[in-house]
């Protein structure tokens, strides 16, 4: 049980960062390059590619290089199961996202 909660606390912490956690569930909807993602989030290539690199040392991301662009997707069933399930939640049109308690 240790073991697998240190996968699990590897995995919240890898998605801890609304940047990151943006990348990923945008990413539930299929592979997508840096300049994608940077244009479908609004924020800068640079920083795209910073969280790719540590999504993909966590094993959440892999690339699929064609040419000189690297496409993006997710890795691993478990964090797509996961992913999936938080972009049901929170990021679909008749998303019912819970509020937290204050």
């Amino acid at each position: 049980m240790q073991e697998n909660a240190d996968k699990a606390e590897a995995l919240l912490k890898a998605m801890a960062s609304r940047n990151r956690l943006m990348i990923l569930c945008t990413l539930v909807e299929g592979e997508r390059s840096v300049g994608a993602l940077a244009k479908a989030l609004g924020v800068r290539e640079s920083v795209i590619s910073q969280h790719l690199g540590l999504l993909r040392r966590d094993g959440l991301v892999q690339g699929r290089r064609d040419g000189q662009t690297i496409h993006y997707a997710l890795a691993g069933e478990n964090a797509k199961r996961l992913l999936t399930t938080l972009y049901q939640i929170f990021c679909t049109d008749d998303a019912d996202a819970p509020e937290p308690d204050d």
